[in-house]
């Protein structure tokens, strides 16, 4: 069997999240875009159903759900089985983790979806199904309420995703997109941000009035997102 075509198009950041119609765990989508919504999205993708990495994976996210649900973000799940292998994978994954999944897994058998996101690992060549199709691989996409790709990360399938640093994303870009700063290595909610290069001292003594000069590109300051600086 001939292995599929890359997409014509390479997404990349600031790209526009490309459309789709699905069937999912649960039940149809017909616009991925107007399913999003206002709200921000997390897509991630697995390659294949009942996979233990994968298992793990969805579990966490389902424990994590409601912090993400805080933040406005709506998750959702592909894997390239039909929807009936997924809902019997999701009892597994209820099962382990004693929580209920409830966000949609994408049924993604011919591989469109996988194709137009560019989920299709062509270095690992026995990475394949039962028909020698090639599957998805671990892809994350944040995606901001304009419908732009934030962030993409493709993980081996050796290496489980890291929920916690999934979720420290989302604070900084909501942060930086509401705030005009940027956000310094290791940074989590209530650490220093820095001040955007855009804006000037004087700008900065009012958007952040205890702002500091460390060197005249790297400006810190403290931020207190719920009351404001």
């Amino acid at each position: 069997m001939s292995l599929p075509k890359p997409a014509a198009g390479t997404l990349r950041l600031g790209s526009i999240a490309p459309d789709f119609s699905a069937e999912t765990s649960e039940g149809p989508i017909p616009s991925f875009h107007e399913w999003l919504g206002n709200q921000w999205g997390l897509f991630f993708s697995h390659p294949d159903d009942f996979t233990p990495v994968c298992t793990t994976e969805l579990g966490a996210f389902a424990k994590l759900e409601p912090e993400f649900a805080k933040r406005n973000v709506k998750l959702i799940g592909l894997s390239a089985n039909e929807v009936e292998t997924h809902l019997r994978w999701i009892e597994d994954i209820d099962e382990i983790t004693g929580c209920r999944l409830k966000f949609p897994i994408i049924a993604d058998m011919d591989r469109k979806i996988s194709l137009l996101y560019d989920m299709i690992d062509y270095q690992d060549a026995t990475n394949i199904d039962d028909k020698g199709v090639q599957l998805s691989i671990r892809s994350v996409f944040i995606i901001d309420p304009a419908k732009r790709i934030r962030l993409i990360i493709s993980y081996p399938a050796s290496t489980g995703r890291n929920t916690a640093e999934i979720l420290r994303v989302v604070d900084s870009l909501q942060v930086g997109d509401k705030y005009k700063c940027t956000t310094p290595i290791n940074w989590v909610p209530g650490d220093d941000v820095i001040v955007h290069p855009s804006v000037s001292n004087e700008q900065a003594k009012i958007l952040f009035p205890k702002f500091r000069i460390i060197k005249p590109y790297l400006r810190l300051a403290p931020l207190n997102v719920e009351n404001g600086n």
